[in-house]
């Protein structure tokens, strides 16, 4: 017998795959990797506790999920309950592929009020579509048997009843497991960020169809709203300059501060003279040029390259601007 976990890294999603094993159940983790959450913690996870791992790339119809959720976001731009569905969605698509009877999730009753509540959870798995092949093994005695219970694939007396926010059930647990490298809860998904979210937001309300490359973008540097088809990204450090840069197209403005050390400035969208000057003068305002100060600039755009020179002005000018 094989099931599919779908695995965040996270102590819940390991202990859910180790009750399973501990019962003779064959388990293989999935991860659902987008630009919003990466896999490197579920990798290390499925690593410590030698779980088969498989990262599976589902940005774009997670993309489309981000843009219109049916059952809408949580405090930020986060769409947890149309989020898990597809994830779930996908797992059930990949059970006959992967010789697997049945789905497995981390999820707890009352651990998240918003989409881990008796309600969300039946939505969630109502709109899966593989509704009585999920099991939540954490949760399992307080919620309805599952296919896997009444058929007997699994013992649901060796399950858990596990319910609400405190993690001290699930560290006893992972402690009969042997398991001691753990995350901690917090993080994971950049859509629970209230300013990544901000930025998110802005974005799709300018480039409903924007490209990955621009919500990379959204994780790095200073984001100024320059005009309505017009950002400009100002790098805070070396290492965001560099990661601006890799990121950075043909089409695109790039400017650098050359008299004074200062930032590299990314300038994306429509790009037309007054706003080139306001991205100059942006690129010096957070050089280390002193108010008023005239500095030389270096303008990169379409394999070209010119020398300009702009005054460093209040970086109040630009709060309007930013994002």
């Amino acid at each position: 017998m094989k099931a599919l976990a779908v695995f965040s890294g996270g102590l819940d999603s390991m202990l859910a795959a180790q009750l399973l094993r501990a019962q003779g159940i064959e388990v293989e983790a999935l991860f659902f990797e987008t630009p919003f959450f990466a896999s490197a913690r579920a990798r290390k996870s499925a690593e410590s506790i030698r779980l088969p791992l498989k990262v599976i790339d589902v940005t774009r119809p997670h993309l489309e999920v981000v843009r219109k959720p049916g059952h809408g976001y949580g405090g930020n731009m986060n769409p947890c309950i149309d989020c898990h569905a597809l994830m779930l969605r996908e797992a059930g698509d990949r059970l006959s592929v992967e010789g697997a009877r049945f789905i497995v999730t981390g999820e707890v009753l009352g651990q998240r009020p918003m989409s881990q509540n008796l309600k969300a959870l039946s939505t969630v798995a109502a709109l899966s579509g593989y509704q009585g092949l999920i099991l939540r093994p954490l949760s399992a005695k307080l919620l309805s048997p599952t296919i896997p219970e009444e058929k007997g694939w699994v013992r649901r007396d060796a399950l858990m009843g596990i319910s609400g926010r405190s993690r001290k059930p699930q560290m006893e647990l992972a402690a009969t497991f042997h398991i001691t490298d753990y995350p901690s809860p917090a993080g994971g998904c950049l859509l629970t960020d209230p300013i990544f979210s901000r930025r998110l937001r802005d974005l799709l309300s300018h480039r409903p169809r924007c490209e990955v490359r621009e919500i990379e973008l959204l994780k790095v540097g200073r984001h100024f709203r320059l005009g309505e088809k017009t950002k400009a990204v100002v790098g805070r450090n070396k290492k965001e300059n560099e990661e601006i840069l890799s990121l950075a197209r043909e089409s695109d403005l790039v400017i650098k501060v050359h008299s004074v050390p200062g930032p590299v400035v990314l300038v994306v969208g429509e790009i037309y003279r007054d706003l080139e000057g306001l991205a100059l003068a942006l690129a010096v305002c957070y050089s280390d040029a002193a108010d008023g100060q005239v500095a030389e600039v270096k303008v990169f755009r379409e394999g070209s390259e010119r020398s300009e020179s702009a005054a460093a002005r209040p970086k109040s000018d630009f709060r309007p601007f930013m994002i």
